[in-house]
């Protein structure tokens, strides 16, 4: 029963994440359900299915609220979709101490992009790519691997390369990364149903839980100031950083 209460306030506080920061909350479920004892296969497929509930939520929000270009959307979920598919093949061929170390590793690369995108707007400097549509479908090609491979949205990556790219303000990267999750989770997802990874139960509990909190921080993000968006999401991808190294150390200590 403890177990089921764990599950519920975790899926509410990465709705709460997911509508603040653009991500599908993935970062945070997977430690949480390695935590409960479930595999890193298990808990990747099962944190896929809680943010197809979760994106939903958020996405169908920010779209009433008017804050979503579906054309950008499209351009960034197409290849997504096809990158997530394969993310369940991937995970069940790499040692666990591989994965984790790369992503802990991504997780530092986005707090430089981030703060290069800064630093290049403060200094006069032009980061829209030529060719924003090869931009977004490179985009989201990256950000659905990363779904099925890491259990994660994509929104990790999504949200530093459109501010990157695309020059995009902080915010609307943040809402378009939601709407583009709500794509590719479905299709990470999928393939990792196929697998046989997906625990459906714990899955369904973690998404409604999810789907509250995402409701609430979609509302509340546009009153916030962009400083305190892009402080809150490099302090949280700090903390994910080194809590996947210390995983990726003590995954290779047992070996």
């Amino acid at each position: 029963m403890d177990n089921w209460l764990i599950l519920v306030l975790s899926g509410v506080f990465s709705g709460l994440l997911a509508g603040l920061l653009g991500i599908g909350g993935g970062t945070v479920l997977v430690p949480i359900l390695i935590t409960l004892k479930y595999s890193y296969a298990q808990s990747v497929a099962t944190s896929s299915l809680a943010i197809v509930i979760t994106s939903i939520s958020g996405t169908f929000q920010n779209w009433r609220m008017g804050y979503i270009s579906w054309r950008k959307v499209i351009l960034l979920g197409i290849p997504g979709i096809v990158t997530a598919f394969m993310g369940g093949y991937i995970v069940g061929k790499t040692p666990k101490y591989i994965l984790e170390g790369a992503f802990a590793i991504l997780l530092m690369s986005n707090i430089y992009l981030t703060n290069l995108r800064q630093k290049l707007v403060s200094d006069g400097v032009s980061t829209r790519a030529k060719n924003p549509a090869a931009a977004r479908i490179f985009t989201g090609g990256l950000a659905g691997l990363l779904a099925g491979v890491f259990g994660v949205g994509g929104g990790v990556i999504m949200v530093p390369l459109q501010m990157l790219l695309l020059a995009e303000p902080i915010k609307l990267a943040i809402q378009t990364s939601l709407a583009v999750i709500m794509i590719t989770s479905i299709s990470a997802c999928a393939g990792h149903a196929r697998e046989g990874n997906v625990l459906y139960l714990p899955g369904l509990i973690l998404g409604l839980g999810g789907l509250v909190g995402a409701q609430i921080s979609t509302r509340y993000l546009p009153k916030f100031s962009d400083k305190f968006v892009r402080v809150s999401f490099c302090s949280f991808l700090v903390l994910m950083a080194i809590y996947f190294l210390l995983r990726a150390w003590f995954s290779y200590e047992k070996l």
